[in-house]
């Protein structure tokens, strides 16, 4: 106790001598920049320079300056999100809140965090072998295009260790022989990493990573240490940032950041993402192949059909132009790309791809969507047009989706993708259905049969340079895929124990080619050829541990393998009666309110006595998206109107239509067809999905807009804007397309917002529906507004209302 009171004294008495040295060195940096700044811009005047020379660089430094804040507050928040305390974590209201307050099957650990803290300084030297041997060739390989070599100077990970948010234990659906776990780990620490890009010294600070990582220990062992092995990776690609400084800060541009970031990523999803794993053996009873061999669960065939209402990045003309969108599909470390389409915001792309799924439980397929833009070498231009995600397991239980998926971070946009689950059969007579399926899809690209490969070891390798033994690597490759082994040093009985896997388009026909090459002289010192097909005719349709003979003059060089063969086969899932909470597409919602909106007019023609007011059904009469303006369509008056609202809310309705009344129902205010408000309704589908931490608004359609009285020729063009309030910023702002010429436009498009279950009753939902403006127009083009508090409607289930458009409510 006596010692942290003096050195809390000392660091009491040493701080005021600090800060005004600090203080007054900033000052003078702060004036001499000014300064320098004043002379240049009053020498640029004094010679009669033209000052358009000078609006780059201004808005340049600019542009620089709100990066770095905005970089350095994500930085500092994050870093405080990973030292307070749990408590201090909530209360703070930290957007980076740990899994166990999103989701109540996350335990926390705590107790783990404070081993991590004891554990953390010995890590060092195993982050520095992994960037010197993993990363640091990655960045040279992509900088040698642009003549710049690179090189890690000072790695030193700092203080502060990773942290641990929650860890899940898997105690359902998993096998007796292994125990599976998910810990959400995020490092945001006070690293000090320098580097050399040329002759510039730069450096890397307030690196941050967060992701899921799975551990599974496997197989259980009676005898000590009870657990065979272990495997570690991440899921999905995890989230990676940081911050440039020293003088390659004037290389913090898009090109040069973006290069290095995604080398980064793509380096250790090379590792540590699924499919790749870092597998710790424990136990020598347990052999290697049972650790190594890749265990895929299944295909996911993605279909990426098209988009639509995509935001217009390009610059034309007169404004706005369109955009040239490409789409990116990422599946842990699989990545594919469609093609390019130019000057459309409604691409048809037709893309067809497959991924190999290791683990179905909270894997993802994210399809990003891009604006294509002209680069400039080491710069990237392309625009981010908004990205969809689908979780692996909705595939699996249904066996195929096909939707259309509101794109996230982006104001408007959908896409069109069918995905489905393909299992795995050792039977070789699926073989016959499954290529007659994709003779049938007529796509060349699309498999039939997975082939696994695992190499052991060699044997017997032939010596070279003067009897010397080779440095040698194994590539494998089937069609164009070809995968390569770590490299071994100075052996002629190398061992790899490295398992790989190959997507076969047709096992009859397909080889699989092998070689083994000395790195130094890419010298061939063993090759073979093998014919799928014989794997045909194994038992179960594999071989294990089975020596083969190199083509060579060596006769006695042999190559150990196993090989497994899988044919793929879609097998229809057993229905259930549970409704998957994310399933609900805009198609199967507008059929259950067209049979709903079918019920109610059913119970109004055969409950209400006929009257001369009610002369058509209220859906011709009130949800028709197809009223013509102009034919003078007969409205439902006021008293027919509460008839209506009272035997929707009331009484003796069969039990069919009373399960579905409350989704479809009409504010209590309700006194005609054109609103409370007279200026029309609009209908919307509101919903919460707990397990993705979402907010999912359907705009359907709008009922009876009001023609301008001063001009009413004027049909508007109207469309729908979104707001989730407070935050009233480009980041929540969500908008349709627009419809030309129409008082009931039908829109059918879905929106999404992320918002944790705590924050979503402080949100407001603003829905305003504006008509399109023209050139010379001013003032405001909203046509009606409401506001929805989350608070006080439950949106655990789908709701579809109706709503009275009320008057623009201004700020």
């Amino acid at each position: 106790m006596e010692g942290d009171s003096e050195n809390n004294t000392s660091d009491k008495v040493s701080k005021p001598n600090t800060w005004p040295y600090m203080t007054v060195s900033s000052l003078t940096l702060s004036f001499v920049v000014k300064l320098a700044a004043a002379s240049v811009i009053w020498g640029w005047g004094y010679y009669n320079f033209s000052i358009a020379w000078l609006i780059a660089p201004i808005a340049f430094s600019v542009w620089k300056a709100e990066r770095k804040r905005d970089n350095e507050l994500r930085a500092i928040t994050a870093q405080a999100s990973v030292l307070a305390k749990e408590k201090e974590l909530i209360v703070g209201r930290i957007d980076e809140l740990p899994s166990w307050v999103y989701f109540p099957d996350f335990d926390r650990a705590e107790w783990l965090n404070r081993i991590l803290y004891k554990v953390w300084p010995s890590m060092n030297q195993f982050v520095r072998q992994l960037c010197k041997q993993n990363i640091e060739p990655s960045i040279v390989a992509r900088l040698t295009e642009y003549k710049m070599n690179f090189q890690f100077d000072r790695l030193v990970l700092g203080r502060i260790p990773p942290k641990i948010y929650g860890i899940k234990v898997y105690d359902k659906n998993t096998s007796r022989n292994e125990i599976i776990l998910d810990a959400d780990i995020m490092y945001a620490g006070d690293c000090d990493i320098t580097f050399f890009v040329g002759n510039i010294k730069g450096g890397i600070k307030d690196f941050q990573i967060r992701g899921l990582v799975r551990i599974v220990m496997k197989p259980m062992l009676s005898i000590m240490p009870l657990i065979g092995g272990v495997q570690i990776f991440y899921l999905n690609n995890p989230t990676i940032n940081f911050n440039l400084v020293g003088v390659a800060d004037v290389l913090d541009l898009p090109g040069f950041n973006e290069i290095l970031r995604k080398t980064i990523v793509e380096q250790i999803a090379a590792i540590v993402v699924l499919p790749n794993k870092i597998i710790i053996p424990l136990s020598e009873e347990v052999p290697m192949e049972s650790l190594k061999m890749p265990e895929p669960e299944g295909i996911l065939r993605i279909h990426v059909v098209e988009a639509k209402h995509l935001m217009k990045k390009d610059i034309g003309m007169l404004g706005k132009g369109k955009s040239d969108p490409y789409a990116i599909i990422n599946v842990g470390a699989q990545e594919f790309r469609t093609k390019t389409i130019d000057n459309t915001v409604n691409p048809k792309w037709d893309f067809w791809c497959e991924a190999m799924i290791s683990s179905c439980n909270m894997q993802e397929a994210v399809v990003s969507l891009w604006d294509w833009d002209p680069n400039v070498p080491g710069v990237q231009y392309d625009d981010f047009l908004g990205r969809a995600t689908i979780e692996v397991n909705r595939v699996k239980k249904k066996g195929t989706i096909d939707t259309w998926v509101s794109l996230e971070q982006a104001k408007h946009g959908m896409v069109h993708l069918r995905l489905t689950w393909l299992q795995f059969s050792k039977d070789p007579a699926d073989l016959k259905a499954a290529l007659k399926e994709t003779q049938e899809l007529r796509i060349t690209s699309m498999s039939t049969a997975l082939l696994t490969l695992y190499v052991d070891s060699a044997k017997n390798l032939p010596c070279i340079r003067g009897n010397k033994q080779p440095d040698v690597y194994l590539e494998a490759s089937v069609g164009g895929k070809k995968e390569k082994t770590t490299t071994v040093l100075r052996s002629c009985d190398p061992v790899w124990e490295q398992g790989f896997i190959f997507l076969i388009s047709n096992p009859e026909t397909g080889v699989l080619h092998i070689k083994i090459t000395d790195e130094k002289t890419t010298m061939i010192v063993g090759e073979m050829s093998y014919n799928i097909s014989l794997l045909l005719e194994k038992n179960n349709l594999e071989v294990t541990q089975q020596p083969y003979n190199l083509q060579m003059a060596e006769t006695d060089s042999k190559l150990v393998l196993s090989m497994s063969l899988n044919i793929l086969k879609y097998i229809h899932p057993e229905p259930t009666s549970e409704e998957d909470d994310d399933d609900h597409d805009i198609n199967q919602l507008n059929k259950r309110i067209e049979r709903q909106e079918s019920n109610i007019s059913n119970m109004l023609s055969s409950s209400v006595p006929s009257s001369p007011l009610k002369r058509q059904s209220s859906k011709e009469s009130v949800n028709s998206p197809s009223r013509n303006v102009g034919s003078g369509a007969v409205l439902l008056s006021e008293e027919s109107a509460a008839v209506e609202e009272e035997l929707i809310v009331s009484t003796s309705a069969p039990s069919s239509f009373a399960e579905s009344s409350h989704l479809i129902h009409r504010n209590p205010s309700v006194t005609s067809s054109l609103g409370e408000a007279k200026l029309g309704r609009i209908q919307l589908t509101l919903r919460y999905s707990v397990q993705r931490q979402k907010l999912i608004i359907v705009v359907h359609k709008i009922a009876n807009l009001p023609l301008p009285q001063n001009d009413p020729h004027n049909i508007p063009d109207p469309y729908v804007k979104l707001y989730l309030l407070p935050d009233r910023h480009k980041e929540t702002k969500r908008k349709t397309a627009v419809m030309k010429d129409n008082c009931n436009p039908t829109f059918d498009e879905q929106f999404e917002y992320v918002v944790s279950q705590g924050d979503l009753s402080t949100r407001t939902l603003e829905i305003s529906v504006c008509t399109q403006k023209g050139w010379l127009s001013t003032g405001s083009n909203v046509m009606g507004q409401i506001h929805v508090k989350l608070s006080e409607i439950d949106v655990s289930k789908a709701i579809t209302t109706w709503y009275d458009l009320q008057p623009e409510i201004k700020d």
